[in-house]
């Protein structure tokens, strides 16, 4: 009985690729995924807020860590803790290109200039906050994946993802790695919750409320309301 190559090779490729985009915590490799992990002091007292990246295809994390730096495959704040794994097929890259990327792939007439892949999205997406300053309140991790979300077009189109709704996914729907990642993002808190109460009692707890409702409240009114703080 003879073999068919082309079915063998169709069945090896349909074998490789659950094993490209299967999670491997202990290798920090997520492949398609958002992760987040906690930052030092700030969310020890808001523990919603914390450092956030986006992967390749292959799994490595790239992270937005500081000005015209983008970290790759060394998560600028420890491991993750959770993560939310993307969809390819809700992604549409090749529709997601900018005015200028049209202009170029025009004047080229090179159809291979365009978005076609996952990592060619976040390839772009890379080399434009490797020219962007850090700012923690307008140009921050968030921002870049944001960025990339809406390169890939993901979940609708263009100019859907921003840093609040980004942050409200990834706290709703993002899974914990494992229980020690959970414990290492709320025990801190814990600890200086408690901490606060016995000796501030009301003062801190008032003081805790203020300080979380005008951090959240800067990232909304800067995202709905002056848009033009926050560069996606």
């Amino acid at each position: 009985m003879e073999s068919n190559p082309n079915l063998e090779r169709d069945l090896m490729f349909q074998k490789a690729v659950p094993e490209l985009m299967q999670i491997n915590p202990r290798k920090a490799r997520f492949p398609c995924c958002i992760v987040w992990c906690p930052l030092p002091v700030l969310s020890w007292l808001v523990p919603f807020v914390g450092h956030i990246g986006i992967c390749r295809e292959d799994g490595v994390i790239l992270d937005f860590a500081g000005p015209n730096f983008v970290c790759v495959d060394n998560f600028a704040f420890g491991s993750p803790a959770r993560y939310i794994q993307i969809p390819k097929d809700k992604c549409c890259p090749t529709l997601c290109l900018d005015a200028h990327d049209n202009e170029v792939r025009n004047e080229q007439n090179d159809p291979e200039d365009a978005i076609m892949t996952w990592d060619d999205a976040l390839r772009k997406g890379t080399q434009e906050f490797q020219h962007r300053s850090y700012n923690l309140l307008t140009c921050n991790c968030h921002s870049f994946v944001a960025n990339n979300l809406n390169r890939l077009g993901y979940g609708g189109g263009t100019g859907r993802w921003n840093v609040v709704n980004l942050a409200a996914l990834i706290f709703l729907k993002g899974r914990w790695v494992n229980k020690a990642a959970m414990a290492r993002s709320f025990l801190p808190f814990v600890v200086v919750f408690g901490l606060g109460l016995i000796f501030g009692g009301w003062t801190f707890l008032i003081g805790l409320a203020i300080f979380t409702v005008v951090l959240v409240g800067w990232f909304i009114l800067g995202t709905y309301c002056f848009k033009n703080l926050i560069q996606l």
